[in-house]
């Protein structure tokens, strides 16, 4: 479907509402965010969390995400659910709970789309070309971005990244991969009035709509850039012409004591998205996971294949960083103009278990696009299975990132 969004100026609502009955909670939240709109909102996204215990039965989700839908009237809706939900400047991980983010968009087009997996007739088991996805919408000329929500169990979702990547280089897609518990048939997703069961569903976003993305991946650089000069998969033997290990303990040594312990706790490995860049700064890598150090055998094993002549340069996740990086990515993003509001597609293994504190991704978004605490622009999401996002030229699937659309 199609909406041409006539509102003067863009507009943003949040709500969240905590509580074992779903559909009550599901009209509360609606009710607050819309609230802030007084009128129909353009756009509606929204997130229900069945909580940890034993799971809501699906009906019951099933009905507190129509009802949602049912309440909202939006022009276009989309909604899934969740490990823990975002809203209201809170983060509510394992309990019963509803976010809805509600928008206004002035002069932009809206699109849904609601892509399909299915296993091709005779096709084996494994490999790739088993399967297809039907009902992917391209991007039209004037799309900007696309939200992507989707069932990681019904969906493969990195394929659907990597073709995109090719058929429409730098065109963003940012979003988040569905986690309720219960494993594969437990997710459902929501689209214009409508349940679905696996698969994905998304909102293309055109016209006026111009992109604002943060994508951060928690982790903050240590010793200099390097080229891999030795590797085999994801198994790097040489940097800069030294074995990988020698390098490590150069950098390391370079480190306070209490930083060294940090490093070797959380330690990843940065892969330069642009190896024509001058320079390297910190968003100018993909960041992914180093699986194991081989003391004997000299090498570092790293969670993606990294090629001979990749730059990269060595990275540490930890509190500290993760905070400091994504306030770092939002200013630039505020500096353009005042935002109405965002979406954050949080890892579920950010919050509480990395921070201690389920609130700390979107106080900190809040803060990054309101530093002066005046305008406290609606902020709403959920802590996702993966994320999604681009970093450099290309969209990605993450893990422990914060990946921010604003508005």
């Amino acid at each position: 479907m199609t909406a041409e969004l006539r509102a003067t100026e863009r507009r943003v609502g949040d709500g969240l509402a905590v509580g074992p009955d779903l559909t009550g909670a599901a009209e509360v939240a609606t009710g607050q965010a819309l609230s802030a709109l007084g009128a129909a909102p353009d756009l509606v996204v929204f997130f229900v969390g069945p909580g940890s215990g034993p799971s809501a039965p699906g009906t019951e989700v099933e009905a507190a995400g129509l009802r949602v839908m049912e309440l909202a009237g939006a022009g276009a809706a989309i909604g899934v659910t969740a490990h823990g939900v975002i809203a209201d400047g809170r983060g509510v991980e394992g309990e019963p709970a509803v976010a809805v983010w509600a928008a206004s968009l002035p002069a932009v087009t809206v699109r849904t789309t609601a892509p399909v997996a299915e296993r091709r007739p005779g096709a084996g088991p494994h490999g790739s070309g088993a399967i297809s996805v039907r009902g992917l919408r391209p991007p039209a000329e004037d799309d900007r971005v696309e939200i992507l929500l989707v069932d990681p169990h019904a969906f493969p979702i990195g394929g659907v990244l990597e073709r995109g990547n090719e058929n429409r280089p730098g065109f963003p897609v940012i979003g988040g991969l569905a986690g309720a518990p219960g494993g594969p048939g437990a997710n459902r997703l929501f689209v214009d009035g409508r349940v679905h069961t696996g698969g994905a569903v998304g909102v293309l976003l055109g016209g006026a709509a111009v992109p604002r993305i943060a994508v951060s991946q928690g982790c903050r650089p240590i010793g200099p850039s390097m080229v891999v000069t030795r590797a085999e998969h994801n198994r790097i033997a040489e940097l800069a012409g030294k074995p990988a290990v020698e390098r490590l303990r150069e950098i390391l040594r370079t480190l306070p004591p209490d930083e060294r312990q940090q490093a070797l706790q959380g330690l990843h490995l940065g892969v330069a998205v642009d190896e024509y860049a001058d320079e390297h700064e910190r968003g100018d890598f993909l960041v992914r996971a180093v699986l194991a150090v081989d003391v004997e055998g000299g090498t570092i094993v790293a969670g993606d294949v990294v090629e001979v002549g990749t730059t990269v340069r060595l990275q540490v996740r930890d509190v500290a960083g993760a905070a400091e990086n994504l306030l770092e990515l939002l200013g630039p993003l505020r500096r353009d103009r005042p935002a109405a509001g965002a979406l954050l597609f949080s890892c579920n293994g950010r919050g509480a278990a990395m921070f201690g504190d389920a609130d700390h991704d979107v106080r900190t978004v809040r803060a990054g696009l309101d530093p002066d605490g005046t305008r406290r622009p609606p902020v709403a999401g959920f802590f996702a299975a993966g994320e999604i996002g681009p970093v450099g030229a290309r969209n990605h699937l993450h893990g422990f990132t914060a990946s921010v659309l604003v508005v």
